[in-house]
């Protein structure tokens, strides 16, 4: 019996559908898991949620190095996980193929653009999924549904055979349910054991951050932060952006289309995609940064990068929420998803305009639906990250 027929949630492809076997036994014997539709699989298209993307790119010559990674290791792939149109989104809502089911949260939305995966692990059809995050896709994903997910380090995994949305943020990323499946899978595609023994962690409790937070997120997260500190010691209160977290996100936009429209602007002006209402109305604003504005917010990046490099060096962590709130009902009006989709950014471009690795775990819930509460490190130390996910045991959520 083919997953497809056993997903209620609508998690999986129909239109890429491809199961592969593992090629040897190794350290995920027996696991099974979800693969994002950007990454590729010999011999068959790559769907990037876009039918005209599907449409305009032949059969992929050869699997993405970490697909051949993750079967060589024992897993078995059991089909093609949904994404947004051109991974261009953080709700999860498809135009053209349609939203998954937040199991978490049938109500809301799962999150994008890694909706598929986030919904077949929280809903249990896979034991992990593969996704991606550029600027939030699998942080804001794990969140609204309630699972735990990593994005690495900018670079720490190849992506050669995986559609790109902007490189200069583009990352891979992966959900579990349990902090010791998200390590386990994070040995193989690191290709490191992940270490039993901490060394002493401080931890740096992003003030700005928790602003931007609803009243309700954070008293539903505070029992976490009250145990991470029973944990590993107090945390001291710092100030992540001194200029506001919506300036800092002001300069990943920037810097985010642009790259964008370098990587897809031949495409879109040969091919003439159709793209949903959403995401054509950012296509559009990505075709009409201006240079000027550009070269100014690389030299803030560099500003951003040395700030956070020195707030984090060693073995610290920053403590924040992942997002602002839970997930957004379904079929928000357009005006409302803009609105949530930049309070969100103003948090998850902190990572994002780093480079770093940053790790959502589920510890709380809020009417009913989940919130993660997040560790960013250092750059380089996403070991660290799972290592301590591992270590601490979520408090109880508070309702």
């Amino acid at each position: 019996m083919s997953i497809l027929d056993r997903d209620p949630y609508h998690a999986f492809c129909r239109h890429t559908h491809v199961e592969l076997s593992p090629t040897a036994a190794g350290p995920l014997d027996g696991l099974t898991f979800g693969l994002k539709d950007i990454f590729d699989v010999a011999g068959h298209r790559t769907g990037f949620g876009s039918p005209d993307w599907l449409r305009t790119h032949p059969p992929a010559p050869t699997h993405a190095s970490v697909l051949t990674r993750l079967l060589a290791a024992g897993a078995r792939m059991v089909g093609k996980t949904h994404t947004e149109e051109m991974a261009f989104s953080l709700t999860g809502e498809n135009a053209h193929y349609g939203t998954p089911v937040n199991p978490a949260a049938p109500d809301r939305v799962p999150g994008g653009s890694s909706s598929g995966s986030a919904s077949a692990v929280a809903g249990g059809l896979v034991d992990f999924a593969i996704g991606s995050d550029t600027g939030g896709s699998v942080r804001a994903p794990a969140s609204f549904c309630g699972v735990y997910g990593l994005r690495p380090t900018h670079g720490r995994i190849a992506l050669d055979g995986v559609c790109p949305l902007a490189p200069i943020f583009d990352t891979c990323g992966w959900f579990a349910r349990d902090a010791q499946m998200l390590a386990r899978v994070g040995s193989v595609l690191f290709d490191t054991p992940i270490p039993t023994e901490l060394p002493r962690v401080r931890v740096l409790l992003a003030s700005d951050a928790w602003a931007l937070s609803t009243a309700e997120t954070t008293a539903a997260l505070a029992p976490a932060v009250q145990h991470i500190e029973n944990q590993l010691g107090r945390a001291t209160p710092v100030t992540i952006a001194p200029e506001g977290l919506s300036s800092w996100f002001d300069v990943f936009r920037v810097l985010q289309y642009d790259d964008i429209w370098r990587t897809h602007g031949e495409w879109v002006r040969s091919c003439t995609p159709t793209f949903g209402p959403q995401v054509a109305a950012r296509f559009d604003a990505v075709s009409r940064v201006a240079p000027d504005e550009v070269r100014t917010m690389t030299v803030r990046r560099a500003e951003i990068v040395a700030r956070l490099d020195a707030l984090l060096d060693g073995d610290t962590v920053l403590l924040m929420p992942t997002v602002p709130d839970v997930a957004p009902k379904l079929a928000l009006p357009p005006q409302e998803t803009v609105a949530v989709r930049e309070r969100m950014l103003a948090l998850l471009c902190v990572a994002g305009l780093g480079g770093l690795p940053q790790l959502s775990m589920p510890m709380g819930i809020v009417h009913g639906a989940p919130v993660g509460l997040s560790l960013i490190a250092g750059r380089g130390r996403d070991a660290l990250l799972l290592a301590l996910a591992q270590t601490l045991t979520p408090a109880q959520p508070a309702g």
